[in-house]
């Protein structure tokens, strides 16, 4: 199975000029911890990711020195040059890369580098776990049919 068909098309994005409160508000009110921060590509606006911005980032990188939020744009604390997953990448590969870099989600990137969707660890367990409640269905099935032939 390759990236393209478990990957979560719909994702909110950030630019790199944005404000980081704003950013973190849009975490709270849509309740995620992760952003894509993306540049549009001169010529034809493809977005392409550029970074992605966490709630861990905000945590690590602001609160805990006690940064001003107000003073900072998303590009002073976003994750640069992010790692990402091409969508016809197999996920064995993907999921491999994942763990290599110890993250728990990837930016998709169509064959031009456009931002086309993003990968979770969430979106991999909920399709692997669909897949196993699926063969044990199947074996309870044919246990059941099994058992009504008997005489």
């Amino acid at each position: 199975m390759n990236v393209a068909a478990l990957c979560r098309k719909s994702v909110e994005t950030v630019r790199e000029n944005d404000d980081l409160a704003l950013a973190a508000k849009m975490m709270r009110e849509k309740h995620i911890g992760y952003l894509i921060v993306v540049r549009p590509r001169v010529g034809d606006g493809c977005l392409l990711p550029v970074g992605v911005l966490t709630d861990r980032d905000l945590v690590v990188k602001v609160l805990a020195p006690r940064i001003d939020p107000g003073t900072l744009r998303v590009g002073d604390v976003m994750t640069q040059e992010p790692v990402v997953a091409k969508d016809s990448d197999e996920m064995k590969d993907a999921l491999l890369t994942m763990r290599r870099i110890g993250v728990r989600r990837l930016p998709v990137t169509g064959s031009a580098g456009q931002l086309v969707g993003v990968l979770s660890l969430d979106d991999v367990l909920d399709t692997l776990a669909e897949d196993l409640g699926n063969v044990a269905g199947s074996i309870r099935r044919e246990q059941r049919l099994e058992a009504a032939l008997l005489p």
